[in-house]
């Protein structure tokens, strides 16, 4: 039975997080690109928040930190850019913030 539960402990979150990484990637191919990127960016921070609560598992790769900056890092961009996918206005004043 204890081989069982480590092996159990040695996956942690990492099901969870594909299936909303499946789901995210379902979402973008069959609805809308939009709301399938802030799916998918979604499962990467809570992956993050999980890795950063202390569940590691198979999301365990490097240190907790730089897991944690990393996923946080990129689930924040990709939600940044699908919320910014067909808002022009949005673009054009980060664009601005950018310009010389």
């Amino acid at each position: 039975m204890s081989q069982q539960r480590t092996e159990h402990e040695s996956w942690g979150p990492y099901p969870l997080i594909l299936a909303g990484a499946v789901v995210g990637v379902l979402v973008i191919l069959l609805v809308n690109p939009r709301w399938g990127g802030f799916v998918l960016g979604a499962a990467i921070m809570v992956g993050a928040a999980l890795r950063f609560a202390g569940y590691g598992g198979q999301l365990a790769l490097r240190s907790k930190r730089n897991d944690v900056i990393t996923l946080s890092v990129f689930g924040f961009v990709l939600v940044l850019t699908s919320l910014l996918l067909y808002n022009n206005e949005l673009k054009a004043l980060i664009l601005s913030l950018f310009a010389p």
